[in-house]
């Protein structure tokens, strides 16, 4: 049954808690907020500090004699490698009578393919004056090189159709001779021969027309590509703003920032696994929630409310205190000074109906060190609490931070409230405070939860926990032999803090 009921729950887990995973990346807004801030900064002071060196623009209409309007661009793509080559960054220098290296002036510049016949060509320079003479001097020896090369193209394409006119016209010569010196025959095979004779003299006039044809098609090609390869946008500089710059840099940066910030905080979540929302608090310690005490803020109406909200939980806690029959301790997790204060301001409230005094079992003597104000308890030291006679109520406060020496929280009282900051613990740590207070049979008796996230709407109860929560209290005291119905449920509690590799039995 256990086995089932353990399989039913884990199913019903999603592998990742999108709530939860929203709201504490919402709570390390301190690190994307500051990730985000520093892109923004750095990119401004790129703009700034870095600026780009001064550039020229121009644009070259290239004619192809291949063109086609369903072309895929590979004849522009090739246009732009061929502009990338030593050779037009040569032609280019030696017009411009400049001894720089073929190889340090291709760094210099980059053509781009607008469409299939428009090519743009940026250029840098140390001056915008002599980044427009590079980029002017580039574009003319791309489109020398180009007509040059479709004139080539076209000269060797018609010379080679004029060789084969003129091997056919050797043909025909060789043809005409051997019909010239045939004599009229009544011969059938003569006859066919002669016909044969005829009907390839024809096929030869007809192919040497075709050549000459297609030769004069090619050498009228030329012209076209010649006329339209030009340049129809002159070279000029391409202005720079510094402050418009800075702003489209510094958005960019904070958009980097953002996203990545955002991505460390999801991935860090992940990975430390902190609970944040009360019922995955409840639900790993075993203990439900009682209140929240928010965070201290520079708001008015935020600071009344918070004081408002912990002013009646020292009332509750005090009643609890004074109306329990066991010694009761308040433990904190990530919350020392709000578990100290606490404990001062529950044992002001005893004090005026009897002696209190409040065992500080917290890490370097916080309590017990500081200097006491009228009307504050006496604070004991944990090492003095068991040397010294009980006199009046005792309120025990310590941790169960990593380090805690466990056998000595019940001397610290036999039940206890934790104070637990939201987001400090992991999964894994909530697991074993609740195991290790089950093994020294210290019952929790409700959890204050500090530095919650204001949005968290989620229920920190656990229904089945009645035999410890605050809420049960009045029911055991109602019925007799409410102490041992709870020891006998105390397996119940136990099985709550068991961890997620164990069964719980």
């Amino acid at each position: 049954m256990t086995t089932s009921t353990t399989s039913e729950s884990s199913a019903s887990t999603p592998l990742i808690d999108l709530q939860g995973l929203v709201v504490s990346v919402r709570r390390r807004r301190r690190l994307w907020s500051a990730l985000a801030l520093l892109g923004l900064l750095a990119g401004a002071a790129i703009a700034i500090v870095l600026p780009p060196p001064p550039s020229a623009v121009t644009k070259v209409l290239v004619a192809h004699a291949d063109d086609q309007p369903n072309d895929s661009g590979t004849l522009i793509r090739t246009d732009v490698q061929v502009l990338g080559t030593t050779r037009i960054a040569a032609l280019a220098l030696r017009s411009l009578n400049s001894p720089e290296k073929p190889e340090d002036f291709l760094r210099d510049y980059q053509g781009t393919g607008l469409t299939n016949n428009l090519m743009q060509i940026d250029v840098k320079g140390d001056t915008d004056a002599q980044a427009v003479e590079r980029a002017k001097a580039l574009a003319d020896a791309f489109v020398a090189d180009h007509v040059r090369r479709m004139r080539a193209t076209a000269k060797a394409e018609s010379d080679a159709l004029l060789e084969q006119r003129d091997r056919m016209r050797t043909e025909l010569v060789e043809v005409n001779k051997e019909i010239g010196n045939r004599s009229p025959d009544t011969d059938p095979q003569a006859s066919a021969s002669l016909e044969s004779l005829f009907a390839r003299r024809a096929e030869l006039n007809s192919r040497i027309a075709d050549f000459d044809e297609r030769a004069a098609d090619a050498r009228t090609g030329t012209p076209q590509v010649v006329a339209g390869t030009q340049i129809v946008d002159d070279a000029r500089a391409v202005p720079y703003s510094m402050p418009k710059a800075a702003a489209t840099n510094a958005v960019i940066g904070l958009v980097l920032g953002l996203v990545v910030g955002i991505a460390l905080a999801a991935v860090g979540v992940v990975v430390k696994d902190r609970p944040v929302l009360r019922r995955d608090i409840a639900a790993h310690l075993g203990a439900s929630v009682i209140t929240d005490l928010p965070r201290r803020s520079v708001l008015p109406w935020r600071r009344r409310r918070a004081r408002v909200a912990r002013e009646r939980l020292t009332t509750s806690l005090a009643r609890t205190v004074r109306g329990s029959a066991e010694a009761v301790s308040l433990l904190e997790l990530g919350a020392a000074r709000t578990a100290g204060g606490l404990a001062l301001d529950i044992g002001r409230q005893l004090s005026a109906e009897g002696p209190v005094a409040v065992i500080d079992g917290l890490p370097g003597s916080q309590l017990s060190g500081h200097r006491p104000k009228p009307g504050d308890p006496a604070v004991i030291g944990g090492e003095r609490a068991a040397a010294e006679p009980q006199q009046g109520l005792r309120l025990g406060v310590g941790s169960v931070a990593p380090g805690t020496a466990w056998t000595d929280l019940q001397y610290l009282g036999t039940q206890t409230v934790l104070v637990v900051r939201a987001g400090h613990g992991s999964a894994a740590w909530l697991h074993t405070v609740a195991r290790q207070l089950a093994d020294q049979r210290i019952p929790v008796i409700g959890v204050v939860l500090t530095d919650p996230d204001p949005r968290d709407r989620t229920d920190g109860t656990l229904w089945d926990g009645l035999h410890t929560a605050l809420r049960g209290r009045s029911e055991r005291q109602a019925r007799p032999g409410g102490t041992a119905r709870r020891a006998e449920r105390q397996p119940m509690w136990a099985a709550h803090g068991a961890d997620n590799d164990q069964e719980a039995r």
